[in-house]
């Protein structure tokens, strides 16, 4: 089977890749197993192919007109779209946000209904969807009433794949992601870097600036956790997701505060002391419009299983990280 990966060469793209890689196998259209013999990873920079002549990347723009209808075609089996601009980003530059979000997530979807052979699509959407005055509890079937252009756009895509699903073209689930942290490299335009930012830099000695209060509270999944019920979405029966494909992920339901005090038992009051707080309304908005935990019962029903803890997350993090100093 062929794997198609967009964004494959961002950070939870070559965690997937690498995934796949050593698991060897997804479901197929029908539900059995079957090797995975090509992944075509796609994105605008070059992405690492792990020297596995199985892998094969592609670099182009998503959103341009016909780049889709070349890397898609019969023998796709199944594609994550993973490929996005970032909240912060989509938010400064409507145009780019509107071409990537959704037209590229509409020409993707179009030439894998022109290919004819249902592939399942895996569409990764965001707990930006949500906002406005929300329940105390949000569910999957709360209703989206985003307060950004990347909310909207990720809203956009949801029930395009719902539609595409619906009329046969493709097998389609969504994974509503929650904030991802610990992201490794640099800060970078989303607004929630911060969520990541106050782990990451401190642990490896650098200042942090954090732009919302200390009782903000943020729905988090670590990376790894966020691969595993990737691959478990994709794996899913048909049938055990219903008419309505759309999975909130697992994951912890955490404030600022907490998590400055989980950085204290990994790493120390020094590391607690590299953090400044700068409020920057903007990302206060933008950030307070989601919801700050979601009921999971659904997605454990389905088997997906989030993190224990932030502190679980922190040390993760550590572990995996050869520039992070870890004092508890």
């Amino acid at each position: 089977m062929t794997v198609l990966i967009t964004g494959g060469a961002g950070f939870l793209g070559q965690r997937l890749v690498r995934r796949l890689l050593e698991r060897g196998h997804l479901s197929d259209q029908s539900g059995n197993l079957a090797p995975v013999g090509r992944i075509v990873l796609v994105d605008r920079v070059r992405a690492a192919d792990f020297g596995d002549p199985r892998v094969d990347v592609v670099v182009g723009d998503i959103g341009a007109p016909g780049f889709a209808s070349g890397i898609v075609d019969r023998s796709t089996s199944s594609v994550f779209h993973l490929a996005a601009v970032v909240s912060g980003q989509a938010e400064q530059d409507f145009d780019l946000g509107m071409r990537v979000n959704l037209d590229g997530a509409r020409l993707v979807l179009d030439a894998c209904r022109h290919a004819g052979t249902r592939p399942r699509v895996v569409f990764t959407s965001s707990v930006a969807v949500y906002g406005g005055d929300l329940p105390t509890l949000v569910t999957d079937a709360t209703a989206l009433h985003p307060r950004s252009s990347y909310g909207i756009q990720k809203a956009i895509g949801e029930l395009l794949l719902v539609d595409y699903t619906r009329r046969g073209f493709v097998d389609g689930r969504v994974a509503r992601l929650p904030t991802i942290s610990v992201r490794p490299g640099r800060p970078n335009r989303a607004a929630s870097s911060f969520a990541s930012g106050l782990i990451r830099e401190p642990l490896r000695g650098e200042a942090a600036v954090c732009p919302v209060g200390g009782n903000t509270r943020l729905w988090l999944l670590s990376p790894g956790r966020a691969i595993d019920c990737l691959v478990a979405v994709h794996d899913l029966a048909r049938d055990s997701l219903g008419p309505e494909p759309i999975v909130n992920l697992p994951g912890v339901s955490v404030s600022v505060d907490e998590m400055i005090a989980a950085l204290r038992i990994v790493g120390g009051d020094a590391a607690v002391a590299r953090i400044v707080f700068e409020r920057d309304p903007v990302v206060e908005r933008i950030v307070g419009s989601w919801p700050a935990a979601w009921d999971v019962t659904r997605a454990h029903a389905l088997g997906l299983s989030g993190d224990a803890s932030f502190e679980e997350i922190v040390r993760a993090h550590v572990a995996e990280s050869t520039d992070a100093t870890c004092a508890g």
